[in-house]
C-alpha cells in the first residue's frame, strides 16, 4: 500500500510584533560598547559637576573607566579599544587644561580643546580608514537586526562605494565639530563672557545638529544599500 505523505504545515512567518523584542535586545547590544566607552564616562562628568566636584577631579574620576576599557583592550584578544581611549585622552586633555583656571575666559576655551581632540581623532581616523563614527552609525542604520548588521559588515568589506560613504559620514563630523571648536575659542576671546556662558552650549548643539542633517548625505544611501543587501541575503 503506497503511503501519502501528509502535507507540511506552511511555516508563518514571525509576526513583526514577535520580532520587535528581538531586535530590540539586539539594538540594546549593539549600543552596549558606546554607553560603556561614551555614555558612562560623560555621564559621571556631569553628575560629579552638578554635585560641586571640581573640573579636575570631574574629569579625573570619569577617566577611570575608559583607562581601565583601554589597558583590558590591549592587554586582551580584541585590540585597541578606540572609542575608550579617545575618551580618556579628552579627558586628560581637559585636566590639562584646567590648570588654567582663574581666567574665566580660559575656561571657556578648554571646552574648544578638550572637543577638538575628539574632531582630530575623528578626522585622523579618516586618513587612516578606520572611520570612527561608523561605531555609532551602526546601531541605527541595522536597527539591531541580525541581517542587517551582517549586510553592513559584508558592503563596509566588499563594496568600495560604501567604504568612501563612511569615510565622507565620519569626514562631516569631523569637520563640524572642529568648525564649533573654532567659533567656540574665538568667543572666548572676543565675546563678553556672560555671552559665551549660553553661546557655547548653542554653538555645541548647533554643530551637532548641523552634522546630523548634512551627515544625511552619506547615511541616506547607506541605509538603502544596508537594506538591499539584507533583503538579497534573505531571499
Amino acid at each position: 500500500m503506497q503511503l501519502i505523505d501528509a502535507p507540511t504545515p506552511a511555516v508563518r512567518p514571525s509576526s513583526p510584533r514577535a520580532a520587535r523584542p528581538h531586535q530590540g535586545r539586539e539594538l540594546l547590544r549593539s549600543l552596549r560598547p558606546l554607553a560603556i566607552d561614551l555614555g558612562i564616562p560623560l555621564g559621571c562628568y556631569y553628575l560629579l559637576r552638578g554635585l560641586g566636584a571640581s573640573l579636575w577631579l570631574s574629569l579625573a574620576l570619569s577617566s577611570v573607566g575608559p583607562a581601565v576599557r583601554s589597558v583590558t583592550s590591549m592587554t586582551g584578544r580584541s585590540g585597541v579599544n578606540v572609542l575608550a581611549g579617545l575618551m580618556l585622552a579628552v579627558n586628560v586633555a581637559g585636566i590639562g587644561v584646567s590648570f588654567l583656571t582663574g581666567d574665566p575666559r580660559a575656561m571657556i576655551a578648554k571646552d574648544s580643546v578638550i572637543s577638538s581632540v575628539i574632531a582630530i581623532a575623528i578626522l585622523a581616523s579618516v586618513l587612516v580608514r578606520r572611520p570612527l563614527m561608523s561605531a555609532g552609525l551602526i546601531p541605527w542604520l541595522t536597527k539591531g537586526a541580525p541581517g542587517r548588521v551582517a549586510a553592513w559588515h559584508k558592503l563596509s568589506a566588499e563594496s568600495a562605494r560604501f567604504r568612501r560613504l563612511e569615510l565622507l559620514f565620519s569626514t562631516i563630523w569631523g569637520c563640524a565639530l572642529l568648525a564649533e571648536c573654532v567659533v567656540r575659542l574665538v568667543g572666548a576671546y572676543t565675546l563678553p563672557v556672560a555671552t559665551m556662558a549660553w553661546l557655547g552650549t548653542v554653538c555645541t548643539l548647533g554643530a551637532i545638529g548641523l552634522a546630523i542633517m548634512v551627515g544625511g548625505v552619506a547615511a541616506g544611501p547607506m541605509e538603502r544599500m544596508v537594506t538591499v543587501e539584507a533583503a538579497r541575503a534573505a531571499g
